[in-house]
């Protein structure tokens, strides 16, 4: 692992990259968005139109091809409610989205029952307790300590790609089992068969899907028959119930399936979180320095973090019943985008909510969704920032944002967003 984990590996820079792949994707918006969503949370907390119709972007923004009505919920209460009541809120929209249809019949796109046993199948690997007691000293800690340690002796470094965009990746593919040079290429794969429509050739993007097919169909093969302690071999061999209360392993291809999303979420979009909570700590450095000398305060600052600037600020469902929401009549068949970024700084619920406050009254927010579909990764998410701010603070513990640097921006699509970089100067008072 150590040694494509830390090498000068041109595709780490075209893999994680939130201006190249907001273009790829969708369209690209340079700075925070956060009051924009605001103003249009505080005209009303429904509205119709989607997000992309009501923020006045072009077309090129959309992510999902939708030909229906559009609404978009805009207060906590009703972005909240959108995420719990999944069978009137439905992930069915999902099904009209070429890149999820390309996983097969994902859990992403399942609803009730059904995504209730898919999920079981492996949610025991992502608690919380098992995030703490396995992933941490398993595979966590280690990367950690391989990528910080490499820069220990250097002056400035920016963290968001030498740290925050390697971690998660290697983290991932670890857990179903690759490693070192098989875990970058399937990754590089992987991105190339998800986001690469716009910028390569039909032939390539078919290539890269066949390439994740054949490392992945050979993992399942080799897990079914010899099981270890990894998310392939419970996908493979664990139980799945049936809705007449039998049971049966999952297919190949639905476990091909689940990997494929699983492994999307956790090395490509995970890594933006942890830039942002980095950035927000040292652009507020008294919070900074009450975390380097109170640890438990780490898991504060994260959850803060995903509160106040949540990489993902919108997510798309499907009304399958006639329902008045926030005033306004919403039809069966319309497409409703839910605003976790207006929703996670609604005055209604927080005080002063466009500040970043570690030391803010506890609520929950809607950063890593809710309800039946909320992150399935987020404790291993929280464990990996977790683990790199300790080891940075550990350290590095008077770091500071490099003032040398171009300043970091936040940029992407509408829908996935992140730091252009984190540049830092670790060890100021040595200058």
């Amino acid at each position: 692992m150590a040694n494509t984990l830390t090498a000068e590996d041109p595709r780490y820079a075209r893999m994680f990259n939130v201006t190249s792949e907001a273009l790829e994707s969708s369209g690209h918006l340079v700075g925070d968005i956060s009051l924009r969503l605001n103003a249009l949370r505080d005209q009303a907390p429904a509205m119709k139109g989607s997000l992309l119709d009501l923020l006045d972007l072009p077309e090129i923004h959309q992510a999902y091809n939708c030909e229906r009505d559009h609404y978009t919920l805009l207060s906590f209460d009703l972005v909240e409610r959108g995420f719990r009541e999944n069978l009137l809120f439905s992930s069915h929209v999902y099904n009209e989205s070429p890149g999820v249809l390309a996983f097969g019949n994902s859990i992403l796109r399942m609803i009730g029952d059904e995504h209730r046993r898919y999920r079981a199948v492996v949610q025991p690997m992502f608690l919380k307790p098992k995030a703490m007691s396995w992933w941490r000293p398993q595979l966590i800690d280690g990367a950690v300590e391989t990528l910080v340690s490499r820069f220990e002796d250097w002056e400035t470094v920016d963290l968001n790609m030498e740290l925050c965009a390697r971690l998660p990746v290697h983290v991932v593919t670890r857990m179903i089992g690759m490693d070192g040079e098989d875990a970058l290429h399937f990754r590089e794969n992987l991105h190339i068969s998800t986001v690469g429509l716009r910028t390569r050739s039909m032939e390539e993007v078919k290539a890269a899907a066949g390439e994740v097919a054949r490392m992945l169909k050979e993992l399942i093969v080799k897990r079914r028959a010899e099981p270890g302690e990894d998310v392939i071999s419970a996908l493979a061999n664990n139980d799945f119930q049936q809705a007449d209360g039998t049971s049966r392993k999952l297919t190949d291809d639905e476990v091909f399936g689940y990997c494929r999303l699983i492994m999307l979420a956790g090395g490509g979009t995970t890594w933006r979180q942890p830039g942002i909570t980095i950035w927000a700590l040292l652009t507020h450095y008294p919070f900074w320095e009450a975390c380097r000398d109170d640890r438990s305060l780490l898991e504060k600052a994260i959850e803060e973090g995903a509160r106040w600037l949540p990489t993902d600020p919108t997510f798309p469902r499907l009304m399958t019943e006639d329902t008045e929401v926030g005033g306004v009549l919403i039809p069966k068949g319309a497409r409703v985008d839910l605003c976790v970024g207006s929703a996670n700084r609604d005055p209604a619920r927080w005080e002063n909510p466009d500040q970043y406050d570690i030391f803010r009254k506890p609520k929950h927010h809607v950063g890593f969704g809710l309800g039946p579909h909320q992150c399935l990764g987020m404790n291993v998410a929280k464990q990996e920032m977790i683990s790199a701010l300790n080891a940075l603070m550990d350290r590095f513990p008077d770091m500071m944002l490099d003032p040398d640097a171009p300043p970091p921006e936040v940029q992407g699509g509408l829908h996935q967003r992140g730091m252009t970089s984190v540049p830092v100067r670790l060890h100021p008072k040595a200058a």
